[in-house]
């Protein structure tokens, strides 16, 4: 008996799983990818893809050629009764163009369509919290900075067009507070926070806090540079603000919501 030949048509046949799945997640954020699902969901989730995929492929190859499918020959391949195994293989060999087609195509479509999917998930925002009873199965797994930190739980209209960043970084045991807008964010490859890119950030000790007078309180030192970054492990604790601009012609003040996390003492 050949141990070999099983394992790899099982291989095969959930390959398009996996990339169904990876691809559905892709282009959550232009920084890491953040699926860091245990492995025994990855692949729960990739053998129901492959599943729904060979099932509709099959259905749609049946439809367009008429040819009708014999699965007894993948049983036979997977299968451990030496007899079975060579006269599926046989009858594979009779078919090696048309289930090379099948295949090739299986794995495009796997590759191409799911991401196109996220894309249109992402423009019309249906994994948005109380987006519907749909949102639960759209949204990606393990991905909390995505959401929290692009304002993807916003509508389109109430979509922030900014976001403001708040932290306390200590310093040689004093208190300081950044402020800035994020440009962007990264992880590290465990998919936890690793640093936010400010821009225009400000930072003034945060002791001025408990000072009665206006000034003092309303005193931030700019920070010189283009782009500050701030390493999320040296912080205490993160502030997310989201500010949405009014109306250029009104010259209103802007709109906010906010949102505070604590991060890890370092």
């Amino acid at each position: 008996m050949n141990f070999t030949l099983p394992a790899l048509v099982v291989f095969i046949l959930i390959l398009p799983g996996f990339i169904a799945r990876s691809r559905i997640n892709w282009d959550v954020s232009e920084s890491l990818s953040l699926d860091y699902s245990p492995f025994g969901q990855v692949a729960i989730g990739a053998v129901l893809w492959a599943a729904v995929l060979h099932l509709v492929w099959s259905l749609a190859l049946s439809w367009l050629t008429d040819y009708q499918c014999q699965p007894w020959i993948v049983f036979g391949l997977v299968g451990s009764d030496p007899a079975r195994q060579g006269k599926a293989l046989a009858a594979l060999e009779q078919q090696v163009p048309l289930v090379l087609v099948y295949l090739v195509s299986l794995v495009t479509f796997s590759y191409v369509v799911p991401a196109w999917v996220r894309r249109f998930i992402r423009k019309f925002r249906l994994d948005r919290k109380g987006a519907g009873w749909w949102s639960g199965f759209l949204r990606v797994s393990g991905a909390p900075w995505y959401y929290l930190l692009t304002g993807a739980d916003f509508t389109e209209e109430e979509r922030p067009d900014l976001i403001r960043i708040s932290a306390i970084v200590s310093i040689a045991g004093c208190p300081y507070l950044y402020v800035g807008w994020l440009d962007d964010y990264f992880l590290d490859q465990e998919g936890r926070l690793d640093r936010l890119v400010l821009i225009e950030a400000m930072r003034r000790p945060l002791n001025q806090d408990k000072s009665g007078d206006e000034a003092d309180r309303d005193r931030f030192y700019p920070i010189e540079g283009d782009s500050f970054v701030l390493r999320y492990s040296e912080t205490t604790t993160l502030n997310v603000e989201y500010a949405k601009l009014a109306a250029a012609v009104d010259g209103a003040d802007l709109d906010h919501g906010c949102a505070e996390v604590d991060a890890p003492l370092s």
